[in-house]
């Protein structure tokens, strides 16, 4: 069978009772259906003074001709952690719309080694990598509308790229305010995709809400005539109840 077959083929358990099997509370989970969910902040606090448990970091593989990389590579060892009784989870960077579409296919693993809902991973999933996209591209538009109404902070320079979660090489450089509008000057652009945007990383690094706005704030988005940075914060681009991308942490 071809992997898209194994995977509609597969009996999935629920995602509460997979929870309860790692020792996480049906109330701390946000679910998403039957067979997905986020992990509340209460679990992570739960946890804090817990003793560690042992660390496999999966670094780097040269693929094999038959697809085995990293990601086949990782499932198969937390697969295996279990069979001989260990309690094992695995955790895995979320697919982007870009590969998928193309040569390389889902990033969900292969054959018998995937970790399914394979279809749901590989296509939006909860939602975050889109909400990250939108939050990355409210900044660009704070930006550009701060400028039209009068660039207060005095925007010479704009460094802040715009992001999309597609491998769209004609975006990859554009030229932006073409309309001739009083206030609009052209200037050479482009598109990162999503994952290798500033906003990922950060929501990767950030310990918890008031980090993550730090963070946050802290991002440089373009330089004045004195060559001075202008940092989000500048736009309160921030909120005291969280931030722009609360939504997807």
């Amino acid at each position: 069978m071809t992997d898209i077959e194994i995977a509609r083929n597969t009996k999935l358990e629920k995602i509460v009772d997979i929870a309860k099997k790692v020792g996480i509370d049906e109330d701390d989970i946000e679910q998403y259906g039957k067979y997905k969910a986020k992990i509340s902040d209460e679990v992570y606090k739960k946890l804090k003074n817990k003793k560690d448990g042992k660390l496999i970091l999966v670094t780097a593989i040269s693929p094999t001709p038959l697809g085995e990389g990293k990601t086949t590579i990782s499932i198969a060892v937390a697969d295996g952690l279990r069979k001989i009784g260990k309690n094992s989870i695995l955790a895995l960077r979320e697919p982007s719309l870009g590969p998928v579409f193309g040569i390389k296919g889902g990033a969900a693993g292969g054959g018998r080694v995937q970790v399914a809902p394979m279809e749901d991973i590989n296509l939006h999933f909860t939602g975050d990598i889109h909400a990250m996209t939108a939050a990355n591209n409210l900044l660009s538009s704070l930006i550009d509308n701060h400028i039209y109404f009068g660039n207060e902070l005095g925007f010479e320079k704009v460094v802040w790229k715009r992001c999309l979660d597609l491998n769209d090489r004609q975006l990859r450089q554009v030229e932006t305010g073409l309309s001739g509008e009083k206030n609009i000057v052209p200037r050479n652009d482009k598109f990162d995709i999503t994952v290798a945007s500033e906003i990922m990383a950060i929501v990767c690094l950030s310990k918890n809400m008031e980090d993550l706005k730090e963070r946050l704030g802290n991002i440089l988005i373009g330089y004045n005539k004195k060559q001075e940075p202008i940092y989000a914060k500048q736009l309160n681009a921030r909120r005291s109840n969280g931030s722009f991308i609360k939504r997807c942490t």
